[in-house]
């Protein structure tokens, strides 16, 4: 499996070309840096991604809250979570930071919530 990859550690932006299967990998071609090298590899193997979305809110004043996770998620278990995410509905007060969710999905993640509201 060959895989292109567009490096985002830096302003840069390299296109790392990544070949092999799983966890093992042949050649990364095209980084500039060991930053660039060690993003290529682990994106390769384990992509992982910040999930920032909202959750409803029982409020007058707003719909909605903004909520994210507070490390990244395995990419592959974004839509799990979204799913996850989709059943709650959150009463105010809500203060930045509050646990919305905790360990979604298993991986360890908490959906937290990114403002405050009364």
């Amino acid at each position: 499996m060959v895989k292109e990859i567009i490096c985002t550690i830096c302003p840069i932006g390299c296109h790392i070309t990544v070949k092999g299967e799983g966890d093992n990998i042949e050649s990364i071609e095209g980084y500039t840096c060991n930053l660039g090298l060690e993003h290529a590899k682990a994106e390769f193997s384990h992509p992982v991604r910040i999930l920032t979305t909202t959750v409803k809110l029982e409020s007058e004043t707003s719909p909605l809250l903004a909520v994210r996770s507070n490390k990244p998620v395995p990419k592959q278990l974004i839509m799990d979570c979204m799913e996850e995410i989709k059943k709650v509905k959150v009463t105010p007060p809500v203060k930045r930071y509050d646990v919305i969710i905790k360990n979604i999905c298993g991986c360890g993640a908490d959906i937290v919530a990114t403002g405050s509201i009364e």
